[in-house]
């Protein structure tokens, strides 16, 4: 357990290391300026912070994390009820999502897809025997997410919000969550998602954009179309790291959303891949880290819903940058130019380590519910 622990914490740190050459590089502009230096002693600064939190998530027992859910829940909810306080929270471009202190700022909405999983957890280890019951079991798992995901939808954070509800769908589905519920969520929210959608003239410009990228290439979305001929240019092999033009202020984002476009320039389809390799390894060697667990317990419905959390955003931000879904703003974890998402994407992998040292209590026990 501890070889399989020491390579799953090995692969992390490549992923880490191979993010902060590609911050250098994406950040390169066709004026340097000492901006440049400015994203990577940046990034640097918020990798220590997650390093450092990582390693001390790492170090706690997994009934620390039982028993501090709803007080993380409590903290999570309150920051986001604060950025939408004038004064307190930081618009940008329309949305306020950011409370910023001195030169640092953190988002909140990150900090859920960390609390959600784990009080999903908790919850239906907590409700085994009534998770089949509507008002006794579902219910009190289920409204932490009714709670959180309007704060983030009111920012406006759509995508956020999305992913909030599919981690969530992940914990539940892991946890034993009655199909029949899944298919009434569903019925009920692809309705209220579409709308929502058809009632920002923004968003249906995103998704008609997409489609555009496919039938019409001239039509589709800048941003989009720069993407794609980044990864072209790359071919098999790339240009070499740091040789790469398209970054040189034709591709928006360079150093955050698009990163993973740079990679295909830079390092071509090679690097593209051993990327895609590299997060896969990571997964399956989170899931055997958490094998021994029982399926039903909080550590092993925690663990595997953070480290899948962990890798589909890493999945969408590729499907983005590569014209298979519509675009938005997904930064690839661990790799894109740092901030509140890096230092969560390292603690969720502090966290999984920590879940995957096991229990004092007995998985087999019923823990006492506590609401």
């Amino acid at each position: 357990m501890d070889q399989t622990r020491n390579f799953f914490v090995s692969l992390a740190c490549v992923l880490v290391g191979f993010g902060v050459l590609m911050v250098q590089s994406a950040s390169i502009t066709s004026w340097p300026t000492e901006f440049e230096r400015i994203y990577v002693s940046r990034h640097v600064i918020f990798l220590m912070i997650g390093i450092t939190a990582a390693i001390v998530c790492s170090r706690l027992p997994s009934e620390f994390w039982l028993r501090i859910a709803p007080y993380l829940f409590v903290v999570c909810v309150t920051l986001l009820a604060a950025v939408l306080v004038p004064g307190v929270g930081t618009r940008v471009n329309g949305a306020q999502r950011w409370l910023r202190f001195g030169g640092l700022s953190l988002q909140p909405s990150e900090l859920a897809k960390i609390v959600l999983p784990l009080l999903i957890a908790r919850s239906l280890s907590c409700r085994r025997d009534r998770v089949f019951r509507w008002f006794t079991g579902t219910v009190p798992i289920i409204w932490p997410i009714f709670v959180i995901a309007p704060l983030v939808l009111i920012q406006p954070d759509l995508g956020t919000a999305l992913f909030l509800l599919v981690g969530s769908a992940i914990a539940l589905f892991i946890g034993g969550w009655p199909i029949r519920y899944f298919v009434l969520g569903a019925a009920s929210g692809i309705p209220a998602i579409w709308y929502l959608v058809a009632m920002k003239p923004y968003q249906m410009k995103r998704i008609s954009g997409f489609l555009a990228a496919w039938s019409d290439f001239d039509q589709a979305p800048y941003q989009l179309k720069q993407s794609l001929v980044t990864l072209g240019s790359g071919g098999l092999f790339g240009v070499g790291l740091g040789r790469g033009w398209q970054k040189l202020s034709f591709l928006p984002e360079a150093n955050t959303d698009f990163v993973f476009s740079v990679v295909g320039e830079e390092l071509g389809l090679l690097g593209t891949v051993a990327l895609i390799v590299l997060w896969i390894a990571l997964y399956l060697v989170g899931l055997r880290l958490l094998r021994h667990h029982d399926p039903r317990s909080f550590e092993f419905i925690a663990g595997v819903t953070l480290l899948t959390q962990l890798v589909l955003q890493a999945a969408l931000n590729v499907a983005v940058v590569t014209a298979m879904v519509p675009p938005k703003g997904i930064p690839h974890p661990l790799i894109s130019y740092g901030g509140s998402n890096l230092v969560i994407s390292l603690v969720s992998l502090g966290i999984v380590v920590s879940l995957s040292r096991g229990s004092l209590i007995d998985n087999n026990a019923q823990p006492v519910s506590t609401g």
